[in-house]
């Protein structure tokens, strides 16, 4: 094996039936339908209509989820634009969750788990942290307040 080979790593297989198997993706796509419809009815663009951001009350800075409420608003709305002014780290995130979840349900479906290597694991987490941690750097100085929801 040399550097930089990739290793193979089997998919194991998963017990149960594809109905039991699926309760955890209808699961989440449900709860996710739910939350959504909620935030299209009750509009977060109105202020105090979900609470506050705790962030900022405490801290007085837009955090990397700062806007996230009223981008999926403007989602259902259709005003990509909208969203994209909300939280622009929200919007363009959304077709790598898409990615994920599509994959897992695909595993739970098909019974073979997806299994991402572990040293993979820990790159995307690092990268989504220092990510997340420059969006909310550069939202927050005068440069990048066109970032700011």
């Amino acid at each position: 094996m040399r550097p930089g080979d990739r290793v193979a790593v089997a998919a194991r297989s998963l017990p149960g039936s594809r109905w039991r198997r699926m309760a955890p993706p209808a699961l989440v796509a449900g709860t996710l339908a739910a939350a959504t419809i909620a935030l299209h009815v009750r509009d977060p663009h109105a202020e105090g209509s979900w609470g506050a951001c705790p962030t900022k009350a405490f801290f007085g800075i837009d955090c990397p989820g700062c806007g996230g409420l009223r981008a999926v608003n403007d989602l259902t709305n259709l005003q990509l634009v909208d969203a994209g002014s909300s939280n622009l780290l929200f919007v363009a995130s959304l077709p790598v969750i898409a990615y994920v979840f599509a994959r897992w349900s695909i595993g739970r479906w098909t019974g073979r788990s997806w299994d991402p290597s572990h040293q993979s694991l820990t790159v995307w987490s690092v990268l989504l942290v220092v990510v997340m941690i420059a969006f909310t750097i550069l939202r927050n100085m005068p440069a990048g307040s066109w970032l700011a929801p």
